[in-house]
């Protein structure tokens, strides 16, 4: 039976009553992020699965995955990529029992973010 006496007031923290700090968010994004990397993973696969089908077919799927939109999946696959690993190596550093002090964690935090930002830069430089 609910609590007629509880007022107005949420059933649990939200995004209404709870400031998200930047570990917070970080762990989401390394969440999403692993998640997403599947879209590009899915439109590799399926190139290489149009290369081994037909000419016609792989023209097709190549040309998918060279337009803009092929463009923008695989930038930000290279970038989740990144973010993703330097992600995991903040939790390796945590599953040390190291840097979990919050000025120190944020500054990882930090380091994920700026990070993985230079390195998908250096990527596509370099590639």
């Amino acid at each position: 039976m609910a609590d007629v006496n509880r007022g107005n007031r949420p059933l649990s923290p939200h995004l209404q009553v709870y400031r998200p700090q930047l570990t917070s968010i970080t762990s989401i994004l390394t969440r999403i992020t692993g998640n997403a990397l599947l879209i590009g993973s899915l439109m590799i696969v399926w190139w290489f699965l149009a290369a081994a089908t037909s000419p016609e077919y792989f023209a097709y799927a190549d040309a998918v995955l060279t337009s803009w939109f092929g463009d923008v999946v695989m930038l930000g696959s290279a970038w989740a990529i990144w973010y993703h690993l330097l992600a995991g190596v903040r939790h390796l550093i945590w599953d040390e029992a190291k840097m979990l002090e919050i000025e120190r964690a944020e500054m990882l935090g930090w380091g994920v973010i700026i990070g993985s930002f230079v390195l998908t830069i250096f990527t596509i430089v370099v590639v």
